[in-house]
């Protein structure tokens, strides 16, 4: 009998071709979707880290509170950039868009750190950091510093608010971190928190001197620059006294903080 009316066979490689054409034209659409949503989102998560960075500092500044207009209360503070190596203002660029992690990564504005020197463990920073002036009036009131390093499991952010003559902290926050949940993040608590205001840079000597203790601050003459140490979190403690450390020392922050001090006794 003649096959003649009966349907062609389809070939299994054709089926099998068109399986795989339209799984790629849809994996080729759903990319593009997922790019341009990315592209298009990027603005608003962009606004919002940096409103959320503008609250931490408002904490650390104790001018936080939830009626506050975050923009607007952050408006009020005086951001500059400052040169390391000098101590000194810039004013040729504007602190509120420079990104100083960027910067660091940059031959020309970034600068490798000495090993004996790198306590924070971050092996390079910029030249320049932004720092943040809370006036009342004309006078400085606080200082506001990033500072960032090594803790156990991640690099840990955070900003360090100090009196107009940079020698006294007023406040810590840390608003970026991966540490140890229940242990290492005990960093956020605020009964931790609540031990650095009053804390005095330096020593006698004039050299760095903050400092997580492994237990409770034992008394003497070095309890006003040590707090209480995080239980079962001893090594994320040294993180944090290790780059508040190198971020108030010679090699960073170190001539501006000298340059605060001596401005504050000449005013004086």
């Amino acid at each position: 009998m003649s096959g003649a009316g009966r349907g062609a066979v389809p070939d299994s490689r054709d089926s099998t071709g068109n399986t795989f054409a339209v799984a790629i034209g849809v994996s080729l659409v759903c990319s593009v979707l997922v790019s341009a949503a990315a592209v298009l989102l990027k603005p608003a998560q962009d606004l919002n880290e940096t409103r959320y960075r503008q609250k931490i500092v408002l904490e650390v500044a104790g001018l936080y509170d939830d009626d506050v207009d975050i923009e607007k209360a952050f408006a009020a503070i005086d951001a500059q950039l400052v040169d390391l190596a000098s101590g000194s203002y810039v004013t040729t660029l504007d602190a509120s868009s420079f990104d100083a992690e960027e910067a660091a990564k940059d031959p020309d504005l970034g600068v490798a750190i000495p090993d004996n020197l790198d306590l924070a463990g971050i092996r390079r920073r910029a030249t320049m950091m932004p720092v943040y002036l809370v006036r009342t009036g004309n006078a400085v009131e606080q200082v506001i510093l990033p500072v960032y390093g090594k803790g156990l499991w991640s690099t840990m952010y955070g900003y360090l608010s100090l009196s107009a003559d940079g020698g006294t902290v007023l406040g810590l926050r840390f608003y970026e971190h991966a540490e140890t949940p229940g242990l290492g993040d005990q960093i956020e608590r605020e009964e931790w928190l609540a031990q650095w205001p009053g804390k005095r840079l330096f020593g006698g000597d004039g050299e760095p001197r903050l400092e997580v203790m492994r237990g409770k601050v034992a008394g003497g003459s070095n309890a006003v620059h040590q707090v209480d140490g995080l239980s079962g979190a001893t090594l994320t403690g040294q993180g944090v006294s290790r780059l508040l450390q190198y971020w108030i020392g010679p090699h960073a922050f170190g001539p501006y903080l000298e340059k605060l001090g001596a401005k504050e006794q000449g005013d004086g």
